[in-house]
């Protein structure tokens, strides 16, 4: 029978692999429903431990994507070369089967909506996955501060998750995305929205896109691989923004 009570956030617990779907070519979400209830805010991550029949054990961070306040949690997984963890979930692992998760871990990179202020997201590839959260969530928030989303892929294919964020701009007030494509074209895709770039995040993408805020964002938060992060934090930095309001994540197998 599931417990419904709250487990202490360093102690391992069973969860079952209720959903696994596909977001794009590299990464699948998975839907779990843990044994205790994992209470979490947006931005937190829990690590999943995998063991195997010799008792070696390998632990990866992922960040929750999913809402706040559901007895199930979401993570997106991108499948990574010579990973440990990642190529479970995308070759053998299939719904009914069980891991096991901690946490939620993590205070410096979470968003709660009586923070005042505007807010910038910055996310690239996989990094999207807070920010999947703290969207999901922002839905349910009224009178959430302005908020813009700059999302770099490598091809508009990659986007995870790319019509539901295209939803939630279309439905939630006071929030602008931009999509920035690596190794793409505007002919892929995203040409029609008449907003967004081709190129890597640089100085320049960062003015424009701070320009058309409605007021200067009080926190930027950052997500990605650690070459990602460093860069766009420095660029931040180097435009202007306050370093103090600059929080970052990083990503990595």
């Amino acid at each position: 029978m599931t417990e419904r009570g709250a487990l202490a956030g360093g102690a391992w617990q069973d969860a079952s692999i209720e959903r696994i779907e596909t977001a794009t070519p590299t990464v699948k979400t998975l839907l779990l429903r843990p044994t205790h209830t994992v209470e979490f805010i947006p931005g937190q991550h829990v690590d999943i431990r995998l063991t195997a029949p010799d008792g070696y054990t390998a632990v990866r961070s992922y960040s929750v994507t999913s809402a706040p306040g559901e007895r199930t949690i979401e993570l997106a997984v991108e499948r990574l070369r010579e990973g440990e963890v990642s190529p479970y979930f995308h070759d053998i692992a299939v719904p009914g089967d069980v891991i096991e998760i901690r946490g939620p871990f993590t205070q410096h990179f979470v968003w709660r909506p009586e923070h005042d202020g505007a807010v910038l997201l910055v996310g690239g590839g996989s990094g999207i996955a807070p920010f999947l959260s703290m969207l999901r969530h922002r839905a349910s928030v009224a009178h959430a501060p302005p908020t813009m989303l700059l999302y770099s892929a490598r091809t508009w294919n990659d986007v995870i998750l790319r019509d539901e964020l295209l939803r939630h701009e279309a439905v939630q007030a006071g929030l602008q995305l931009r999509f920035t494509i690596t190794q793409g074209s505007l002919s892929d895709g995203v040409s029609a929205r008449g907003a967004d770039y081709t190129r890597r995040i640089d100085e320049t993408m960062l003015r424009e896109c701070l320009g058309s805020m409605p007021v200067a964002p009080a926190r930027c938060y950052v997500c990605g691989n650690n070459g990602f992060v460093g860069t766009v934090a420095d660029a931040l930095v180097a435009i202007g923004v306050d370093p103090a309001t600059v929080r970052t994540e990083r990503y990595g197998e």
